[in-house]
């Protein structure tokens, strides 16, 4: 996540400048919007579009929260707070902790892993926002985001490796991800997302 914030801040620098690009890593905490915010005012994009282009960003979070409504024991104002700290890997993290607990402890684990595991995501992609403000070169850190692109949707797809079964799933997810990097390198970014659909998919237990 810090990788990431890095290349944010590193890129949108140079269009938002470096007060607009810490408050928006502050405020905003959505790195697909923001990345796409920055592409589309370097584009010279207007205000209409960028409210349409976060609208859309953030409609699979509609189905995220109602994903975890169902396991959340807080009133109100807590799940709004817990909000802000719901993206795609918190969401991974706070469904996988709720799942391996007792049906009992559900609700107050999966809002613990949730807040727990956004906490630290939120100040690593803080911490890489600023690095990528006092000077980390965008192109320093392209290749190592392109690394880690693939490994962080492995890391979410194991998630659900609950079965013997899904280790293999894993093993071949991660060749595939390799494979498609070595030999089709203009694909590699899509690889880790199809290799993350095939280790969820659900299967018998041998």
């Amino acid at each position: 996540m810090a990788v990431f914030g890095t290349l944010y801040g590193a890129a949108a620098r140079h269009v938002l400048g470096v007060p607009l690009t810490l408050l928006s890593s502050v405020l905003v905490y959505s790195g697909a919007l923001q990345f796409a915010m920055v592409a589309m005012l370097g584009a010279g994009a207007a205000t209409l579009p960028l409210l349409l282009i976060a609208g859309v960003l953030n409609l699979r979070h509609l189905v995220l929260g109602a994903a975890l409504r169902s396991r959340f024991e807080s009133g109100p104002l807590r799940r709004a707070a817990l909000a802000f700290f719901l993206v795609d890997e918190t969401f991974g993290f706070a469904v996988a902790a709720g799942t391996a607990v007792e049906p009992a402890a559900v609700g107050r684990t999966t809002e613990r892993t949730l807040l727990v595991a956004g906490l630290h995501l939120y100040v690593a992609w803080l911490v890489g926002t600023l690095v990528g403000v006092l000077g980390g070169g965008l192109t320093a850190v392209e290749g190592v985001a392109g690394a880690i692109f693939p490994v962080l949707f492995i890391g979410l797809a194991s998630l659900a490796a609950t079965r013997r079964s899904h280790v293999v799933r894993a093993g071949a997810a991660a060749a595939l991800t390799a494979a498609v990097a070595v030999w089709l390198p203009g694909l590699r970014m899509l690889a880790p997302v199809i290799a993350g659909v095939l280790v969820a998919l659900p299967g018998r237990e041998p």
